[in-house]
């Protein structure tokens, strides 16, 4: 367990700056699954079931949000998360990434947060399943294809081949064997 943390239930608390809200926020989402805190930029980022949920900045929640959730934050009247940033030319710009503020009373209490905790989930899961899964070189059972013959092999050579670390003393016993002794 991470240093400054304890456990309660399916929330995993944090200490230090910023955590009383952090800690809060915890318990808002903590019906969804169980909950997990990370500093980062400042912040905090909170992880429902290992999904990526939402953002904590200055003091207030981000819930992730994509283009099927928009609209609902939109037509509530919900912040977008906004920050600055320096372009490549030097001129500061603001930037806004899809996470949004959910209406202000649903941060009294888990029931009135969970609709809106629901809403980020399926946005998280959305996004987890367009991303393309990693490809693989082997070839599945059953296909048709021919080696290939176009790569060269590449001699080993002593200076090429990889060193093996052996303990101190490591054939020894043979080498003695060997002689005799």
């Amino acid at each position: 367990m991470a240093r400054g943390t304890t456990t309660t239930g399916t929330v995993r608390r944090v200490s230090g700056a910023g955590s009383d809200f952090a800690n809060h926020c915890m318990e808002l989402l903590a019906p969804l699954g169980p909950v997990l805190a990370r500093r980062m930029f400042g912040g905090f980022g909170l992880y429902v079931d290992g999904l990526f949920l939402a953002i904590i900045s200055r003091d207030e929640l981000y819930l992730k949000a994509d283009a099927t959730s928009q609209p609902r934050y939109v037509d509530a009247g919900c912040e977008p998360f906004r920050y600055s940033k320096t372009g490549k030319d030097g001129q500061e710009a603001v930037a806004s990434l899809n996470y949004f503020r959910p209406p202000e009373d649903t941060l009294e209490s888990p029931a009135l947060m969970l609709p809106w905790g629901r809403l980020a989930m399926e946005s998280a899961l959305r996004s987890v399943n367009a991303k393309p899964k990693a490809s693989t070189a082997k070839k599945s059972a059953g296909t048709t294809a021919a080696p290939r013959t176009d790569r060269k092999e590449k001699p080993v050579t002593a200076a090429a081949a990889p060193m093996v670390k052996r303990s101190p003393g490591a054939g020894r016993a043979t080498a003695r064997r060997k002689a005799g002794g």
